[in-house]
């Protein structure tokens, strides 16, 4: 065994590997040491199953809570999926090749065309009774609160098409991102309905997330996929129609599904059931009172004046 020759394909490698951590200042032979020593890597730990699988806790008792937790981590990691193509866009300093940007786009669709259809789940999948006891527990947490959302949708286009409907004409000659800000439309959705006050659930949100999403605003007023499209693509099919199908899954598709949802387990006879974070779903939910739309000149005015208010366009 000690008398074995490498090949030379091996011997090209370690020659290759030299050279890059001779550039670093590293020695070779002490990560070889430690590739020696080091234990093979298993599924179950490159994917923290344990850690992944432990991170669902249940506030009651009832089965069907679990669901509701798992369809939302879920969710979030879509969410992660879909910045993870966004971000190589429009953080990057580079100016986008057109093959690129219509692959990064087309990706997004596809994870948002996942998170449309499995939205039965929380449509179909869960008990009513069961959610409507376990939900109370969960206050003030609402599914409003997705910070990724929100960063995907400043990513998506310029920030002032993001305010409230009847603001959007307003802001969209305001140079201020901190005006535009306190316009934007979700901030509706999360207001008491009797008093118009914010809600606790939307204190704690902007709490968390306002720098944040101010600074991203801020960084991608240039480089937001709207911009791009303008600065690069301009006119060009393929990736209009991309642009297209993620302005549509993104401002009806994946609303309506959440409408539908809440339909289903908070309008009940002889009255309506407040959502957990006290959100104003009625009003906010439905994407034909919103209007929102991030390439609203990709739209015909027949297409724009029925928004959200036919399954497909």
């Amino acid at each position: 065994m000690g008398n074995k020759r490498f090949s030379e394909e091996v011997l090209a490698q370690l020659e290759k590997l030299e050279e890059k951590y001779d550039a670093m200042g590293q020695d070779l032979s002490a990560y070889l040491d430690g590739l020696l020593h080091s234990d093979y890597l298993t599924y179950w730990d490159y994917i923290q199953i344990d850690t992944l699988l432990s991170l669902q806790s249940p506030r009651t008792s009832f089965p069907d809570e679990k669901i509701f937790i798992l369809y939302h981590q879920i969710t979030e990691l879509y969410f992660k999926l879909i910045l993870n193509e966004q971000e190589q866009l429009i953080l990057s300093d580079e100016t986008p090749d057109r093959e690129v940007f219509l692959k990064r786009i087309n990706r997004m669709n596809r994870y948002f065309a996942h998170l449309v259809d499995s939205f039965d789940v929380m449509i179909e999948g869960m008990d009513p009774e069961q959610f409507l006891n376990f939900r109370m527990s969960l206050l003030p947490a609402s599914g409003f609160q997705s910070g990724q959302f929100r960063i995907i949708e400043i990513g998506c286009t310029d920030f002032h098409l993001l305010a409230d409907i009847n603001k959007k004409e307003e802001m969209a000659s305001s140079d201020s991102i901190k005006e535009i800000y306190d316009n934007l439309y979700w901030k509706q959705g999360a207001t008491e309905l009797a008093t118009g006050k914010k809600t606790l659930t939307l204190r704690q949100f902007e709490h968390k997330y306002s720098d944040e999403f101010i600074q991203r605003a801020e960084g991608v007023k240039e480089t937001n996929l709207r911009r791009l499209y303008f600065k690069h693509f301009e006119g060009d099919a393929e990736i209009i129609e991309a642009l297209r199908n993620l302005d549509y899954q993104a401002n009806v598709q994946w609303p309506l599904m959440h409408y539908k949802s809440a339909v289903r387990y908070l309008q009940k006879d002889p009255g309506v059931i407040k959502a957990t974070g006290g959100t104003n779903w009625q009003k906010y939910l439905p994407p034909r009172r919103q209007q929102v739309s991030y390439y609203p000149e990709l739209w015909t005015a027949e297409e724009i004046a029925n928004w959200g208010t036919r399954e497909k366009l």
